[in-house]
């Protein structure tokens, strides 16, 4: 992995923040942040989102704008969100951690339960330069990723999550969990990567990987490195139920890639096909398989720790 360059000064930031990610700690962990940003000098556009496409128009004006940096206070939706207007800017990403998951944070090294420490990172940290992905989905929705891409029982669990209605936060997730465990069923899939290799066997899961984890701490690719122009791609096979009870406690580990049971491939890029099947990418719905996905090499800027002179 290429090592950050440094950042040249950044006297003004736009903060954006999600006020419902975390259950409202996003809000308070901003305000906090805003007040060590302003401490150390820097000059601070605070702005809120009051729904998705709110925020998005937010993240381009503030893009377009010139801005020194976007932070983003919240979680790894509120991060995808900003991705959209960021990849390609030159613009550099700055996160306070507030959300559920914070895999990109925990990705980057950023600190997660500290918004005071988080916000010195923007002021003494450096820039890395770091790939994201892009899926079209089968209509057409395009989404811009930083993390991974999901399909298979991962994102039937995300399909029934968004579908309960109770209870809230991370025990809904749960929920989703057991109940798709229950009709846990071998999916058919097709896989063709950029060398022509073809993937076509029944799976439990594929994940695509740009960086190493997913809902909060999975390692489901930990082999994907951020920078090295590559997919990480994770096929778990069919399995039964109790060896996929026996199985997934490894994941958070990362040493579920070490099973017979999985296979891992790099690809700058690939179609992904099976029926009935949506993918979710950092944790977000993008829309149904088949979809083509496709790495976009050192597309985003990212303020990360480190010590730079000033």
């Amino acid at each position: 992995m290429s090592g950050p360059a440094a950042a040249g000064p950044i006297r003004e930031v736009t903060l954006l923040t999600n006020p419902a990610a975390g259950g409202g700690r996003a809000e308070k962990a901003a305000r906090r942040a805003a007040a060590r940003l302003r401490e150390r000098g820097i000059e601070v556009l605070a702005t809120t989102g009051s729904d998705a496409a709110h925020s998005l128009r937010l993240a381009r004006e503030a893009v377009a704008r010139g801005t020194g940096a976007l932070v983003v206070a919240g979680g790894d939706g509120m991060i995808s969100l900003a991705l959209q207007a960021l990849a390609g800017s030159g613009v550099p990403l700055g996160v306070i951690p507030a959300g559920t998951g914070n895999d990109h944070a925990r990705e980057f090294g950023i600190p997660l339960k500290a918004p005071e420490a988080a916000a010195d990172v923007i002021v003494d940290g450096r820039v890395e330069t770091v790939d994201l992905g892009r899926i079209q989905a089968a209509d057409g929705t395009v989404r811009i990723f930083g993390s991974v891409l999901a399909t298979g029982f991962d994102s039937l669990v995300s399909d029934r999550t968004n579908q309960l209605r109770w209870p809230h936060g991370r025990m809904r997730y749960n929920l989703a969990i057991l109940v798709e465990f229950a009709n846990l069923r071998p999916l058919p899939f097709r896989l063709v990567l950029a060398d022509g290799t073809v993937v076509d066997r029944p799976l439990t899961l594929a994940a695509v990987g740009n960086t190493r984890s997913y809902g909060g701490g999975m390692v489901i690719c930990p082999g994907a490195d951020r920078t090295d122009g590559l997919f990480d791609v994770t096929l778990v096979h069919a399995m039964a139920r109790l060896r996929v009870a026996r199985f997934f406690p490894t994941v958070f580990k990362g040493t579920h890639v070490r099973r017979s049971e999985v296979e891992t491939h790099r690809t700058a890029s690939l179609r992904i096909e099976s029926p009935g099947i949506n993918a979710y990418a950092d944790g977000e719905y993008v829309g149904p398989l088949p979809a083509e996905v496709r790495v976009l090499p050192r597309s985003l800027d990212v303020l990360v720790p480190g010590t730079t002179a000033r």
